[in-house]
């Protein structure tokens, strides 16, 4: 079994009850003993950055749900590396954060597009122990990242072709609906 870190993905067990996280594919951004950062990929809104926030080129930069945690600051992912000034590197290929300045820059040249940056609202964050905690109780199954899986827009089948790669006992999952008590 792998351990929680940070470029590493956790999937949501049917078992969180918690409507953020059912069903949720989440990127750790940061993991230590201290905290635990990361942001829900498959949560996509019909909002777009330029209807947000002031001062942003008409786009279609889609936003996402990130998490729970201050769903009115905004946060990225991207694949742009050094070009953007104080990113973290997630996993080979994959940046998170960085000079927002910069960004604004690149989008105003068209020198940046949405597959080379995904935005979110809020993120997602657990306290000391808590994630590890969680994993201990089956809330999550960690799966390694990848890039692709990362940067990939809108996809609401994440979850359950996620699910489909993993033991058996968890096929049964994939068709599981919001409320198996209205089926």
């Amino acid at each position: 079994m792998l351990n929680a870190k940070k470029g590493r993905l956790l999937i949501s067990e049917p078992t969180l009850t918690d409507p953020v996280f059912f069903k949720s594919v989440v990127l750790l951004t940061h993991h230590s003993s201290d905290e635990s950062i990361g942001l829900v990929l498959n949560h996509p809104t019909k909002i777009h950055l330029n209807e947000i926030l002031n001062n942003i080129p008409l786009s279609d930069f889609p936003v996402y749900i990130g998490g729970p945690v201050e769903k009115n600051s905004i946060h990225f992912i991207h694949t742009l590396g050094d070009l953007i000034p104080n990113t973290e590197k997630v996993i080979d290929g994959l940046y998170w954060g960085g000079d927002f300045d910069t960004v604004l820059s690149l989008m105003s040249k068209n020198e940046i597009t949405k597959d080379d940056i995904r935005f979110f609202a809020g993120y997602s964050g657990w306290g000391e122990n808590q994630l590890n905690e969680e994993i201990r109780e089956d809330g999550w199954i960690i799966n390694n990242a990848n890039k692709d899986i990362c940067m990939k827009y809108s996809n609401p089948t994440l979850w359950t072709d996620l699910i489909k790669t993993k033991n058996r006992k968890y096929a049964i999952w994939a068709n599981m609906p919001k409320n198996p008590n209205l089926n």
